[in-house]
C-alpha cells in the first residue's frame, strides 16, 4: 500500500500573501510549509507532517517515491516530492514541492546510479575508480521508475570507462529510456599520481571571505497551465 500523506491547505494571511513570516508560523507549530500542483489543476498551499515526507525521502526510492497525497476537501491524489529545502545546521525541512502525477503518461525524472563491483584496473593496475555521474536522467511510466540502475564496474581495466549508452534498461519496462547524453561518462578508472601541492591563495589582511548563499523563497510554485 503505498503511503498516504495527510495535507491540511493552509490559510491566507491577511494580505493574501504565503510569505516568510507564514511560513514560520507553520514550522513553529510543528508542520512544514508545502505547495501541491500539476495536472492541469490549481496550485494548493497546505502544511505537512515532516515525519511523513522525512520517511518518504529516507526510503529506497527516496524522491521519486510515488505516494497519495489526501487534501482536505479535494481527495486523494498521486503525487511526488519534486523539491525541497533542508536546513543542515537545523536538521529540518524548510519547504516541500509535491506535484500530482498521472500515472498513464510518462515522466521524467533522475534515478540514481549505483556501481556495482571492484575493477580489475584497481585490483590489478593500481588505478582509482572514479564515478562521474551519480544520476541519470530517463523517461518512463511512474510505475516503471526504478528506484536505482546497477551498473557491474568489475570488467573495467585502466583507463577503461562506462558511458550512459553502455547502461541496460529494465527488462519489463515498454516506455523506459534514457535522456542523458549517450556519450557521457559515468565511471572510469584512472591513474593514480602524485600531484605537487598547489601554493594556498592569502586573502589581503582585513578582508572577508565572500559567502555565496543559494536557496528559494517559500512563495508557492507558479500555478499549473490548465
Amino acid at each position: 500500500m503505498p503511503e498516504v500523506v495527510i495535507a491540511q491547505p493552509r490559510q491566507k494571511p491577511s494580505n493574501g500573501k504565503f510569505n516568510k513570516n507564514a511560513a514560520r508560523r507553520v514550522r513553529v507549530a510543528g508542520k512544514i510549509p508545502a505547495v501541491v500542483y500539476g495536472a492541469g489543476q490549481e496550485t494548493v498551499a497546505v502544511e505537512l507532517d515532516p515525519k511523513q515526507i522525512l520517511r518518504i525521502l529516507h526510503s529506497e526510492s527516496g524522491h521519486n517515491t510515488i505516494f497519495d497525497v489526501d487534501i482536505a476537501g479535494s481527495g486523494l491524489a498521486k503525487a511526488m516530492i519534486v523539491d525541497w529545502q533542508y536546513e543542515p545546521i537545523r536538521d529540518s525541512l524548510l519547504h516541500i514541492d509535491l506535484k500530482r502525477i498521472a500515472m498513464d503518461r510518462t515522466m521524467t525524472v533522475s534515478v540514481p546510479v549505483r556501481l556495482v563491483g571492484v575493477p580489475t584496473g584497481v585490483k590489478l593496475e593500481g588505478g582509482m575508480l572514479d564515478q562521474v555521474l551519480r544520476e541519470v536522467e530517463v523517461e518512463c511510466l511512474p510505475s516503471e521508475i526504478p528506484s536505482h540502475i546497477d551498473v557491474d564496474v568489475s570488467g573495467l581495466a585502466l583507463f577503461g570507462a562506462i558511458h550512459v549508452s553502455d547502461l541496460s534498461r529494465p527488462a519489463d519496462s515498454k516506455t523506459f529510456k534514457f535522456l542523458s547524453a549517450a556519450d557521457a561518462t559515468v565511471a572510469h578508472v584512472i591513474s593514480i599520481k602524485e600531484e605537487p601541492a598547489a601554493e594556498a591563495a592569502v586573502a589581503p589582511a582585513g578582508t572577508e571571505p565572500e559567502v555565496v548563499k543559494k536557496g528559494k523563497t517559500d512563495e508557492p510554485a507558479p500555478e499549473a497551465k490548465k
